[in-house]
């Protein structure tokens, strides 16, 4: 059971419907433990489903105006240090049914790593999702931002998509419905992804697994795997690199309180130890102003950012 008699308030699916919830419902939750840039102030309230029938009853409980965010493995987010008033919910380890359907075609949940979709496919040879290994995210996080790595997107391989709206409902849509660009998806408003339906062609288990071997490989020479961070920061602007325009100006190493823009990519940001999130957000703003300044380019941000500024000591 995951209700209190006291929160019945704040929802309006009354103690039956609560009483009903099979997940875990946690208050005033950090959530810094949850991203990999390791800050982040609490939730207000911060929901774990136990599957997806029982996210739908969550959502009919919550009231219309209740604000809500959804977190995979925290990667590519930055909360801000005053935390977030609402509800996040929280769907890693949690929707995480991955399964063969039919020739060449996977469904996936939300909360599953991209890298176990990677690997599955690679295991099964199915070409074309070795990419995903690259991406330290879920699928939900993948499907929202049409993430990528090394050359592949993720809404190549999509056929169609389940999504969930705030009444519970959900909603079974062709990839050709959404407006699919460059880390950009318009999703219909209110709406969250559940599931995809991927198309994968026909490959080689050992060339697609060798392949993933090779990806890994590179990554881990060229990025600063292990460290803090939220992987890439910036959008790569048409025609360039958001890291060769921070490297030409300069700021490799340069440090904002415990933020430093990695010697090694220069398009990460990492916690080198007892960062905020306002000194990383202040690091961001500090990047993009000196290469809009040098380079004439104004950087724009792939890390997502939510959340209220910390509240000083003595403000209303």
């Amino acid at each position: 059971m995951v209700m209190a008699v006291e929160d019945n308030r704040a929802y309006g699916g009354g103690i039956a419907v609560l009483n009903a919830l099979r997940g875990k419902l946690l208050h005033n939750e950090p959530l810094a433990k949850y991203t990999s840039w390791r800050v982040g102030g609490p939730a207000d309230r911060f929901y774990r489903p136990a599957d997806r029938e029982d996210l739908k009853r969550l959502l009919v409980t919550l009231p219309a105006d209740e604000p809500l965010f959804w977190m995979g493995l925290g990667s590519n987010l930055l909360v801000r240090d005053g935390g977030f008033r609402g509800t996040v919910i929280h769907t890693a380890q949690c929707l995480n049914v991955m399964r063969s359907t039919a020739c060449h075609r996977l469904y996936v949940e939300s909360g599953v790593p991209c890298a176990h979709v990677a690997r599955y496919c690679a295991q099964r040879g199915w070409s074309g999702a070795e990419f995903l290994a690259g991406i330290p995210g879920t699928m939900g996080g993948a499907l929202a931002m049409n993430a990528g790595a090394f050359g592949g997107e993720t809404w190549r391989l999509v056929e169609q998509v389940t999504t969930v709206d705030r009444a519970g409902r959900c909603h079974i849509r062709t990839a050709d419905a959404f407006d699919v660009g460059y880390r950009s998806v318009k999703v219909p408003e209110g709406e969250w992804f559940l599931a995809a339906d991927l198309l994968l062609p026909e490959g080689d288990p050992d060339e697609a697994s060798q392949k993933i071997r090779s990806l890994l490989a590179q990554r881990a020479q060229t990025q600063p795997i292990g460290a803090a961070s939220c992987g890439s920061v910036f959008r790569n602007p048409p025609g360039d690199y958001a890291a060769r325009l921070i490297e030409c100006c300069g700021l490799k190493g340069f440090c904002i309180g415990g933020a430093c823009i990695s010697e090694k990519h220069a398009n990460f940001i990492l916690n080198i130890g007892g960062a905020s999130a306002a000194d990383i957000e202040d690091l961001i703003r500090h990047v993009m102003d000196e290469v809009e300044r040098q380079q004439g380019v104004r950087l724009e941000t792939e890390v997502r950012i939510v959340g209220e500024p910390e509240t000083a000591a003595g403000d209303a």
